[in-house]
């Protein structure tokens, strides 16, 4: 019976000129994520899915281990086509190891052999044609690193664009610039997880805190719509320090960024920590206004915390969006701005 890793070898491309740099006849350092690895012939990088092939780096193509319509609030985007679908797609992989990953089935696929997930072989023209029958203004690459699969994401989305149809990432943010002026014709919203604010703690993820604070700073300045989700783990970062910082840190870079705080429960290999309390992601949200965040928005735990699910006007307070969960009950804004007082709400608004 064939491997999964051969399976997924034989279903590539070569990467992007954009995302590699040569470094000797065969060696060639991968650009895609904030690890940039120096992949040499016959081995792999952090991913395990690009991977060098007598001095040329292959990248995963044309398939999928994930696809559904779900709505734009789940991924979650507040500030965008608020009440539209997406059409989510993903692939198999990731450049890091969260012990608490809700998609790590897909994402640690060729690291963890309980993790099982069978891909299905698709062009992007029937991944296009699906979003289309089922109404979808949005295309969102997730589930697995969308990072680490970029040029496959970017074929899907340049194939929906004749159709008028919107590219997004739903990422970790380890990102590289390179990687962001690759994606940036193609992908106007992106949404990142910021995991924690101390670098211990990303280390012990497999990442870097400040490879995922310069891709965020560098989102907000090239003009990416940002919204940024940190999930509220008790005992890592659900202290009122590390939380103030996370939220001071987004108010530096743009109080427009909506921060989503969200309830975590015990999932994978982190099955020790209680659930999220509405105690602490109230908190949380606090802490986001304090520091002078416009929107803050406490998830997962739908009709648990009063009406701050909503979007509301920084100026007159008036409800523009009024939310249960992941669905939209009401929309008031008025050609982006706010019905009452006429100021402008950032977004993305149809």
């Amino acid at each position: 019976m064939i491997s999964l890793k051969r399976l997924l070898a034989e279903h590539t491309a070569p990467a992007d000129p954009a995302l590699i740099r040569r470094e000797d006849e065969d060696v060639v350092r991968c650009l895609a994520c904030g690890h940039r690895c120096r992949v040499l012939p016959g081995r792999d990088g952090v991913c395990r899915v690009r991977f060098n092939r007598e001095g040329e780096l292959r990248v995963p193509f044309g398939y999928v281990a994930g696809l559904a319509v779900d709505p734009i609030e789940k991924k979650p985007f507040f500030h965008a086509y608020p009440g539209r679908d997406a059409l989510s797609f993903g692939m198999l992989g990731c450049d890091l190891h969260c012990s608490y990953c809700q998609n790590w089935v897909t994402s640690q696929s060729l690291r963890d052999e309980q993790a099982i997930a069978e891909p299905t072989f698709v062009d992007p023209e029937r991944i296009v044609q699906l979003a289309l029958e089922h109404d979808c203004p949005v295309l969102t690459s997730t589930y697995n690193e969308p990072l680490i699969t970029a040029e496959w994401a970017v074929a899907v989305f340049r194939a929906g664009r004749p159709h008028g149809l919107v590219g997004s990432f739903v990422s970790n943010g380890n990102a590289t610039p390179e990687m962001l002026e690759y994606l940036r014709p193609y992908v106007p919203l992106y949404k990142v997880d910021l995991k924690a604010f101390r670098d211990r703690s990303y280390r012990q993820l497999g990442g870097v805190l400040e490879n995922v604070l310069s891709t965020i700073r560098l989102l907000k300045q090239m003009d990416f719509w940002v919204e940024i989700v940190t999930l509220v783990v008790p005992g890592l970062n659900d202290s009122d320090e590390e939380l103030a910082d996370i939220a001071s840190f987004i108010a530096r870079v743009s109080c427009d960024i909506p921060w989503h705080v969200t309830a975590f429960h015990p999932d994978y290999k982190m099955t020790g920590p209680p659930r999220t309390s509405i105690d602490r992601l109230m908190r949380a949200y606090e802490l986001g206004r304090r520091a002078g965040l416009d929107f803050v928005y406490p998830g997962n735990l739908p009709g648990l915390v009063g009406d701050l699910e909503n979007t509301r006007c920084p100026g007159c307070g008036t409800t523009l969006i009024e939310r249960h969960g992941f669905s939209v009950r009401s929309n008031h804004l008025a050609g982006g701005a706010c019905p009452r007082c006429g100021r402008s709400i950032p977004g993305i608004w149809q």
